[in-house]
């Protein structure tokens, strides 16, 4: 009886062992899985930040197209913030009058001819012929020094892009549109470049 007894004992021993060493991998296993929810959480609030600010800060009134509707042009919102679509020419207009006396825009509003040439929205979804590839780096780049693709040595910002205005918006603000435009749906549309103006062409 006694060894029965002493037998029973190293086994509820035993098992208490084996309970003691699982319970520290089950509480960093549920630790992990709280610390992934709650970046998700936090992700997902800053993204909200993010698109409250597209909305606010007028980003798809350049890039995002715009068709007819009922009441007449209207976003595209299935091409929403995916730029100047590439195969979409410029209205066949006088550039060199437009030039010199002052603006115009195609029927979408993505493409704008001025003293400067022809510019076009850019593409901001999440797609590699977007932003997808780009880093919050390069993002602060662009809507701080107004660089092409966020590329210190890459060419100024065309009109109408304002980065004179967007430079003012606090760190928190460029990193929640950063994280909102890295969730967007990908769009895949290649943005012709930049048109030099005539003048410069014919020199």
């Amino acid at each position: 009886m006694k060894n029965q007894f002493k037998l029973f004992l190293s086994v509820a021993g035993l098992i208490g062992t084996v309970a003691a060493c699982q319970s520290p991998a089950e509480n960093i296993k549920l630790t992990e899985t709280e610390s992934a929810e709650a970046t998700l959480s936090e992700f997902a609030a800053k993204a909200a930040l993010g698109e409250h600010l597209v909305t606010i800060a007028g980003c798809h009134d350049c890039h995002t197209p715009r068709k007819m509707g009922p009441m007449g042009p209207e976003l595209d919102m299935d091409r929403a913030l995916s730029g100047h679509p590439s195969q979409q020419p410029i209205p066949d207009l006088d550039r060199k009058d437009l030039e010199s006396k002052g603006v115009a825009a195609t029927q979408g509003l993505t493409a704008w001819i001025g003293p400067w040439g022809v510019s076009f929205a850019s593409n901001i979804t999440s797609d590699a012929t977007g932003i997808g590839n780009w880093t919050e780096e390069q993002f602060f780049t662009a809507l701080r020094d107004g660089k092409s693709k966020g590329i210190k040595s890459n060419r100024q910002m065309l009109p109408p892009m304002p980065y004179e205005m967007f430079r003012h918006m606090t760190d928190e603000e460029i990193k929640a549109v950063f994280a909102y435009l890295k969730s967007t749906r990908p769009i895949d549309n290649v943005v012709p470049e930049p048109m030099p103006p005539l003048s410069a062409s014919a020199q």
